[in-house]
């Protein structure tokens, strides 16, 4: 969306949780000028919608309901708040922490239980219950975090092709081929990271020949070589996202990649930081260049707004949504502003 001037701004929206006194699914304006955001309404009728994913054409949006049971809500974008459209649908799966769009479905990365479910999504735009669900198997060597599978991630590969799924338990990633027709998943293969880095979410290069694994349990960035014709993640190598001298510790969370593929950031809750990192040509040497703080308590989300100027930041733990413009030469993020939003979790943008 474009203002009379040309430059991008748009909506974006705002998971939360519930339970911790977040108002569900904000909607808010954002400035085209500057980036700044206002809130404009919220939707509460679905419990803890902590992960969120806007439909193509930007008249939908999809949540996770992250509960015990766990549930996708369909909600309807067409006024100042978004509002719900029919019955949540059971994923068959505990506490759902992430979602993704593909064929026609709804895909869900179950973390409690350890699987991924695909929902179908009827003519309507309406999510029906979970038709399929991969369970994960294995763990790793954390006995606190890793006793059992924790799928933390689910989406498809920049084609469109392969589904993958990346399980903090497990450490590894798995790939999957999903039926547009049956909504059943083919297992492809399963790529196995170092034992204890316990993987939360990845993210493609522009050009789609790399990934990049963020590692929740020890801070670190694995690089991955993606083929995309044959469907093979190869790990290259890691970047510390962290200074290597020790005087920070943290649990990173997420990753945004500029789309020159310049620059990745990565949001450190408990260093309550954003690691910039420059991105050589290969794509294969990510060098930590800076830390800088994050501007909130526990960064559980990090996204890139559509025009690659802005950088927004969802604390969980202080409630609120902290925006950066960003040097275009250093990639660096410098503080523009914030809003509050309790138990914020996630922010998309339409």
């Amino acid at each position: 969306m474009a203002d009379q001037s040309g430059r991008v701004g748009g909506r974006a929206y705002i998971g939360s949780f519930t339970s911790n006194g977040g108002r569900g699914v904000l909607a808010a304006t954002v400035d085209p000028h500057s980036g700044a955001l206002t809130v404009t309404g919220a939707c509460d009728e679905v419990a803890d919608p902590s992960y969120l994913a806007v439909a193509p054409g930007g008249g939908l949006l999809y949540a996770v309901s992250e509960t015990e049971r766990g549930a996708v809500a369909a909600l309807v974008l067409d006024g100042p708040a978004p509002r719900l459209l029919g019955r949540p649908a059971p994923v068959r799966g505990e506490s759902p922490t992430h979602l993704a769009l593909a064929h026609g479905h709804v895909l869900t990365a179950n973390y409690g239980s350890g699987s991924v479910s695909a929902l179908p999504i009827d003519g309507g735009g309406r999510p029906g219950p979970a038709i399929h669900v991969v369970q994960h198997q294995g763990g790793g060597p954390d006995e606190e975090r890793q006793a059992g599978p924790h799928a933390h991630q689910v989406t498809a590969d920049p084609a469109g092709r392969w589904v993958l799924s990346v399980d903090l338990g497990t450490d590894s990633v798995r790939i999957t081929v999903l039926d547009p027709v049956t909504g059943r998943f083919t297992p492809h293969g399963e790529t196995a990271l170092r034992p204890g880095t316990g993987p939360r979410h990845l993210a493609f290069h522009p050009a789609g020949g790399h990934a990049y694994v963020v590692g929740e349990l020890k801070p670190t960035l694995t690089v991955c070589r993606w083929d995309g014709e044959a469907g093979l993640l190869v790990p290259v190598g890691e970047t510390p996202l962290l200074p290597e001298d020790g005087s920070a510790t943290g649990f990173p969370s997420e990753i945004a990649i500029a789309p020159d593929g310049r620059f990745a950031w990565v949001a450190v809750r408990g260093d309550d930081s954003v690691s910039v990192l420059a991105l050589d040509e290969s794509g294969e040497k990510p060098e930590l260049r800076a830390t800088v703080d994050c501007g909130g308590v526990w960064p559980r989300d990090l996204v890139l707004h559509p025009s690659g100027k802005w950088l927004y930041a969802a604390h969980e733990h202080s409630g609120d949504v902290t925006w950066f413009a960003l040097d275009p030469e250093t990639g660096t993020p410098v503080r523009a502003g914030s809003i509050e939003a309790p138990a914020a979790s996630c922010v998309v943008f339409a």
